[in-house]
């Protein structure tokens, strides 16, 4: 452990040096296949020929520029996301938490022109935005807000995939400017709505109600990953406000904040920036992601692989007593145990392959998009072997 470095990762005792495709080698060239792809961050795996040379081009010609100039590159990208969200504007930045700050201050800037003072914004028990303050603050998971108290106001908490609490808020007119949901929880467990398209339908009927604001953040299940460009296209819902990041660089720092025309017209120049946001490399790195999903058809192989795994998965673990569900949508896939199995992840790493644990007892899959048959059925494979070396010593 580096002293040198502020303790605030539990790090793995492993360091890996290079990476090609879905697997990782470390300095004894061992190679490890890579079924967590960075949380949900490298959407093209590991040394993407397109991705590399996007911004080895990128690199020899412009890194940063100020946003005081306009940015081709930004206006490449801002202009395919417009394109798939069928929304108006993007802002960029550089990670899903700033994303997300900058959709809060939207859902705040409406509330006040809806003439409400103190505007609230209704947030999902479980959910996980960021760790700024502002996130953190609208994150549900205690353990990320312990100690960091006194939090922002102004957040409404209420039981996921519940409409019933939400039309009790509805009900009483409460000050109330936003809901700010992800379609599917992430850090959560992988928590999916029982009815999906149902429960974005009711989510966006009671918006249109209220005239509130739907932002949904789609940081991790964007961008892909579930089989669709972004998770809530399973539905017919479309949100007023969208976050992305993660998967959307492939591994550089970018995020995104993609609103519709009311939304849009709430900002204007000073009302929000960054410095780095939307610089040429980044952008480079996004365009070359975009392309390449759309070039090898790796929003159909989430779709495949996924069900391949998935399927392999609950064919082993059929009526095992230790396995409350298995819980997927594309290649975001979450094996919930009934006992913290946080020892999965060293076991994992001693059969070679990269997971995480999170909500204390679920397996957390988020392999590359880019990923095979084959690689899926031994990803399957070493993690059925992972699980059952796990139960056999509780």
């Amino acid at each position: 452990m580096n002293k040198n470095l502020m303790p605030t990762y539990s790090r793995l005792p492993i360091s890996f040096e290079k990476g090609k495709g879905v697997w990782v080698f470390d300095k004894n060239k061992t190679k490890y296949l890579d079924g967590l792809s960075g949380i949900a961050v490298n959407t093209l795996g590991h040394n993407h020929p397109g991705l590399v040379k996007a911004i080895s081009n990128q690199a020899k010609k412009l890194i940063h520029i100020s946003n005081y100039y306009h940015i081709e590159e930004q206006s490449v990208l801002a202009n395919k996301l417009v394109k798939l969200s069928k929304l108006s504007s993007v802002f960029f930045c550089n990670s899903g938490c700033e994303a997300n700050e900058a959709a809060i201050k939207l859902a705040r800037l409406h509330g006040h022109k809806l003439g409400i003072d103190t505007p609230n914004i209704i947030v999902m028990e479980g959910g996980f935005h960021g760790r700024t303050m502002g996130t953190l603050s609208a994150s549900g998971g205690r353990k990320y807000q312990a100690g960091f108290e006194p939090l922002m106001s102004g957040f409404i908490r209420v039981p996921f995939d519940n409409i019933d609490s939400i039309e009790k808020i509805s009900g009483k007119k409460n000050k109330v400017s936003a809901i700010f949901v992800e379609p599917i929880q992430g850090e959560g467990g992988i928590n999916i709505p029982n009815n999906f398209k149902q429960y974005l339908k009711k989510l966006r009927q009671i918006c249109n109600q209220n005239k509130w604001l739907l932002i949904f953040d789609e940081v991790q299940c964007g961008i892909g990953r579930t089989g669709k460009w972004f998770a809530h296209q399973h539905s017919s819902v479309k949100p007023d406000v969208m976050t992305l990041a993660k998967g959307l660089g492939s591994g550089m720092p970018i995020g995104a904040c993609i609103a519709n025309k009311t939304a849009t017209q709430l900002m204007e120049p000073g009302k929000h920036g960054s410095t780095f946001g939307g610089n040429p490399l980044a952008c480079s790195a996004g365009i070359a992601t975009l392309n390449a999903i759309e070039k090898e058809s790796l929003i159909k192989n989430a779709s495949e692989q996924g069900l391949l795994i998935v399927n392999i998965l609950r064919k082993e673990f059929k009526n095992n007593k230790n396995i409350v569900s298995i819980r997927s949508l594309g290649l975001m896939i979450g094996i919930e145990l009934r006992s913290p199995c946080s020892k999965c992840v060293n076991i994992a790493l001693e059969k070679k392959l990269l997971i995480n644990v999170t909500a204390e007892n679920v397996i957390r899959l988020l392999p590359p998009l880019i990923i095979n048959k084959t690689e899926a059925k031994l990803l399957a494979d070493r993690l059925t072997n992972v699980i059952k070396t796990f139960l056999n010593n509780l």
